[in-house]
């Protein structure tokens, strides 16, 4: 599953940090707009309980967890829709990304310059969506000339992209993103072929300051970026950057510890790595043999033959049946012989919808 989301905010909000703390690629920060000038690519572990779980129920040679990809895109400011700043080549980047997670600066510090002057997290979102709403603006006027002289000419497709096209448009001028835009099943694979920035779907990051990271209930800011994503129906997730970029340095003990002292159970990180994976309907399945226990992404709704070609292609084009029991049962029968004795284990054929958290053995042969 080649998906990733990517980073974006405006400049000195925590992006670049928060991705070092993610990935520990070593991007480079610095208390200064523009230090991100091409975007990094990192791939993270996704943080998975159930995989140590199989992990010690079958004691395997080694455990392979799954992966997810993150895309730190540098410091977007007004006007980059028309080339400001660092401009197009950052909403280029942006359109090359299928999720994005919006980072929003939820702190004061007197050290770190914000580039509108002082901190305003409303004011920062929409700054960056109105610039992704004009930029997808400028995409659908050109489209809709080009569509609509065929539309004239009676051209079926055209007119049904015509008819998106116009809905789409009068939400951008209403400066409401693509998403938001209602529409038919039969219209929407013209939406997603308009490759829209605003159609993206979007997970706000509220970084917080070292004295909220346990609790954000007394921070106004993160309230309202709350209230905004709730009208946006979208989920935001808090992190303290600077916290995160520590812990992502400590040993598995150490973290444990270290995340006890703070008052926290789970990091900011592995939280958020979590909703990019379920904003983009990923879903996991697990193998599970004395060889290898491993987590595979698919997306949810697929069915078993296209989950065995995440395998290999060979898998796919050979399908002949999945068994499968769920992580559940498996855990609960205490071993794959015990719940296969327990009637746990099912024989699933080729219309089987795979399921978050089923183990499989795939069959097949080529």
């Amino acid at each position: 599953m080649a998906l990733t989301a990517g980073i974006v905010g405006l400049p000195n909000v925590g992006k670049s940090t928060l991705f070092n703390a993610i990935t520990q690629a070593g991007a480079e920060s610095a208390n200064y707009p523009f230090c991100t000038i091409d975007p990094n690519v990192g791939i993270v572990d996704v943080p998975d309980e159930r995989l140590q779980k199989l992990t010690e129920l079958v004691n395997p040679k080694k455990t392979v967890p799954t992966h997810f990809e993150f895309t730190d895109i540098a410091g977007i400011v007004k006007g980059a829709s028309k080339g400001e700043g660092l401009g197009n080549k950052f909403l280029s980047h942006i359109r090359q990304v299928d999720a994005i997670c919006h980072v929003v600066r939820c702190f004061a510090d007197d050290n770190i310059t914000h580039v509108s002057g002082g901190v305003n997290p409303i004011n920062d979102i929409e700054t960056i969506n109105l610039e992704l709403i004009l930029a997808d603006l400028e995409s659908v006027d050109k489209r809709l000339e080009r569509v609509a002289k065929l539309a004239k000419q009676k051209d079926k497709e055209a007119v049904y992209e015509h008819e998106v096209l116009v809905l789409v448009k009068e939400a951008l001028e209403n400066e409401l993103p693509a998403r938001t835009v209602e529409v038919t099943d039969e219209q929407v694979k013209y939406l997603r072929g308009m490759h829209l920035l605003t159609n993206k779907p979007v997970l706000y990051v509220a970084n917080v300051g070292e004295d909220d990271v346990a609790d954000t209930s007394d921070n106004e800011y993160v309230k309202q970026v709350r209230e905004f994503a709730e009208r946006d129906n979208a989920e935001v997730i808090t992190v303290c950057a600077k916290i995160e970029s520590e812990i992502v340095e400590l040993d598995a003990d150490e973290k444990a510890m270290f995340l006890e002292e703070l008052g926290i159970e789970e990091s900011g990180l592995d939280q958020l790595i979590r909703a990019a994976y379920n904003l983009l309907g990923l879903a996991t399945y697990f193998t599970a043999g004395v060889q290898e226990v491993r987590a595979w992404t698919f997306r949810s709704g697929m069915k078993a033959p296209q989950c065995a070609g995440v395998i290999h292609t060979d898998f796919e084009r050979g399908f002949i049946r999945a068994e499968t029991v769920s992580y559940e049962d498996l855990l609960a029968a205490g071993s794959h012989t015990a719940a296969k004795e327990a009637g746990k284990v099912r024989l699933e054929g080729k219309e089987y919808i795979v399921k978050d958290g089923d183990v499989i053995h795939f069959r097949f042969n080529v």
